[in-house]
């Protein structure tokens, strides 16, 4: 369990000390993590603030509409306040809420998502869903880290950029990312420091499958601007041997990325819930969160309820997350994505799951015209899960006579645009928001993701 113990300074960022002092009362959180606070009717956003403080701050910016700024004393904490675990908190940009009870960070989620629903789509579920919770430390097994060569630093840095900065965190360990990652920090950072042209590799990208025989199976992809020389890929290789650790390159865009070594390798998640195992490339999207995946999957289908006689469309559908899991139930799936990549992915995936029920399309879901990517074949459910940018171009091709799917679950990784959403599904074709609620899929950020259900008026 967290400490209670509070440290008269929140962690921040190097302070800015030309703005003005103030002292103020915090009434909530934004979107992105910071304290709210009203002064003489303007709302205040403080960096490092928790609902429930009393603090002096700083004053970063004072605008017309709002004003920032950042925490330089706790006169009185919030209940929910604890030491943050991680040293780094508050100049490394991967956390913002480490000083809020993992508890109290979902409390403040699911308000961000009521008062988006009411204040953007003018509606409200007939439900709130328990939230879905999982491990809240370790559980990242996707991340970008940065690289940079700074020698009044010590030399080569690799971690997660700073806080509404380009610079890097060095970073020891993380307390968020993976076990078998974050032991291998200062590791990297050698054997970075011991390639011929380490200010041209700017960038490692990390990803993590389900173990093997109970060994971590690890994937790490270098970015590299030059090519590299052979000591440098001899030393690479080694790495990857030592750590039994897949290493790929990428010299160039996404479709670059080569293996260097193993010769042979893959990255797999299991759902063994539903008997599908997925198959993934380093730089394919996957959610972050396993367990959360895993629970998320099964609360999907328990909400969705799919039948044997049903038809289920899957939209923005990647790898096949949900529309296997969905096959191994309905009589038929189809998964529609704009990604071709992705698309081969599930159709080997279904493949390799003997799921001879699914079928996979690829097409742009955010095309205004144009017959729709799934024909004129009725569905009578749908899952959606897009983007942060939302559906609606999707939306606007459903029916609104009554006659679209019978329900429809969204899962959502930007609340604003799901509220957005909301209000059409519900206001313009005649959706009852049945039920909504939030998963934490990022735990110690302020990223809300959540899902909602929407069934039509018997």
């Amino acid at each position: 369990m967290q400490s209670r113990h509070v440290a008269p300074v929140a962690p921040s960022a190097p302070q800015d000390d030309r703005g003005d002092l103030a002292v103020a009362r915090i009434e909530s959180l934004d979107y992105e993590g910071n304290g709210v606070a009203r002064l003489a009717g303007k709302a205040v956003f403080i960096q490092g603030a928790l609902p429930g403080d009393e603090v002096r701050f700083r004053y970063h910016n004072k605008k017309r509409n709002f004003d920032t700024g950042g925490v330089v004393e706790i006169l009185v904490p919030s209940p929910d306040r604890v030491v943050p675990r991680c040293r780094h908190f508050g100049v490394c940009g991967g956390c913002s809420l480490q000083h809020l009870l993992p508890e109290a960070q979902l409390r403040e989620k699911q308000q961000v998502l009521r008062d988006s629903l009411a204040h953007i789509g003018k509606v409200q579920p007939d439900a709130w869903l328990p939230p879905l919770r999982g491990p809240v430390w370790g559980y990242r097994r996707k991340a970008r880290l940065g690289v940079r060569v700074v020698p009044k630093k010590g030399g080569v840095l690799v971690g997660f950029r700073e806080k509404r900065h380009s610079f890097i965190t060095p970073l020891e360990s993380c307390e968020v990312l993976d076990p078998a990652v974050s032991v291998l920090l200062p590791q990297l950072r050698v054997l970075i420091a011991g390639l011929s042209r380490p200010e041209r590799m700017p960038q490692i990208e990390v990803a993590v499958g389900d173990p093997v025989d109970g060994v971590p199976c690890v994937a790490l992809v270098f970015r590299h601007l030059e090519p590299l020389a052979s000591d440098d890929l001899d030393q690479l290789r080694r790495f990857g041997e030592r750590h039994t650790m897949q290493i790929f390159l990428q010299p160039g865009g996404p479709d670059s990325v080569a293996r260097l070594w193993p010769e042979v390798a893959e990255l797999v998640y299991r759902l063994p819930e539903h008997q599908v195992d997925l198959r993934f490339l380093p730089t394919d999207f996957v959610q972050v969160n396993a367990a959360i995946n895993r629970a998320l999957v099964g609360h999907a289908l328990e909400i969705l309820d799919p039948h044997a006689d049903d038809a289920v469309l899957d939209l923005f559908c990647g790898l096949g997350n949900f529309s296997l899991p969905l096959a191994r139930r309905a009589r038929r799936v189809l998964g529609v994505e704009g990604d071709a990549v992705l698309v081969a992915r599930a159709r080997a995936n279904a493949v390799h799951n003997g799921i001879a029920n699914s079928e996979f399309r690829a097409a742009d879901l955010y095309a205004a015209d144009g017959p729709a990517p799934w024909g004129d074949e009725r569905f009578e459910k749908w899952l959606l899960d897009p983007p942060r940018t939302g559906a609606m171009e999707v939306l606007k091709r459903l029916p609104g006579d009554g006659s679209g799917p019978r329900r429809i679950l969204y899962v959502s990784c930007n609340p604003g645009t799901l509220a957005r959403d909301s209000e059409v599904l519900v206001h313009v074709k005649g959706y009852r928001l049945v039920r909504a609620g939030v998963l934490d899929m990022f735990p110690h950020t302020a990223h809300v993701e959540s899902l909602a259900l929407f069934e039509l008026p018997a």
